[in-house]
């Protein structure tokens, strides 16, 4: 079964469970956002990537209405609450400014492993300290999945929305433990290579080895 959704693609990729703030300016989607406020409904943010609208995308909710600016423009608060896929693209809904698409809510398995996720913690605490980031961690493997950390873990554009079509969250700690793991020793090299560049030209102290 298909539901109509109106549309805002952005040049990102939200994930379910996270809270997004967007200052919305053009006509079409002061509309848009306009409609959802009266009508109590969600739209969908479908990632821009390449110059391409992709299939898979999340669903929000509109949370508030932060500010209203002289020139109509707006601030809001929303949050993702499930993924979808489209179906069907309009680029200008029917008697709309905006796009919208028919799509298909998508179910997401909460199947993960909390062996998996203390690994996962313990990779990203490394990465953070090496490269000195005061970013907090998850206190706990089992007060996180992966969606809540995503966008921390130095996955490019391309990656975060291969992690969004996973459905299975067993999937993606597999996904996100393989990319921690080959991440660390590429930003580790690049940190020594740092410090190797910072220490030329001055006095060094080096320990000689033993013959």
């Amino acid at each position: 079964m298909t539901h109509f959704l109106p549309l805002f693609p952005l040049q990102l990729v939200a994930y379910p469970g996270e809270k997004l703030n967007l200052h919305v300016f053009e006509p079409r989607y002061k509309q848009m956002v306009r409609e959802i406020d009266h009508n109590k409904t969600t739209f969908g943010i479908p990632a821009f990537i390449n110059k391409k609208i992709m299939p898979i995308g999340t669903e929000l909710r509109l949370l508030s209405i932060e500010k209203k600016y002289d020139n109509g423009a707006i601030d809001i608060k929303t949050m993702g609450i499930g993924v979808f896929k489209t179906e069907e693209f309009y680029s200008v809904a029917p008697n709309k400014l905006y796009p919208g698409a028919d799509i298909k809510r998508l179910k997401q398995t909460d199947d993960s492993d909390l062996i998996l996720n203390e690994k996962i913690l313990t990779r990203i605490e490394e990465l953070f300290g090496v490269l000195k980031m005061k970013r907090k961690t998850p206190k706990s493997p089992s007060l996180f999945r992966i969606f809540n950390i995503a966008h921390y873990i130095g996955l490019n554009i391309e990656q975060e929305y291969a992690l969004l079509t996973i459905p299975s969250e067993l999937e993606r700690q597999q996904f996100v433990l393989q990319h921690l793991e080959q991440l660390l020793p590429t930003v580790k090299n690049m940190e020594e290579s740092k410090k190797r560049a910072q220490l030329n030209g001055h006095f060094k102290h080096l320990i000689p080895p033993k013959f």
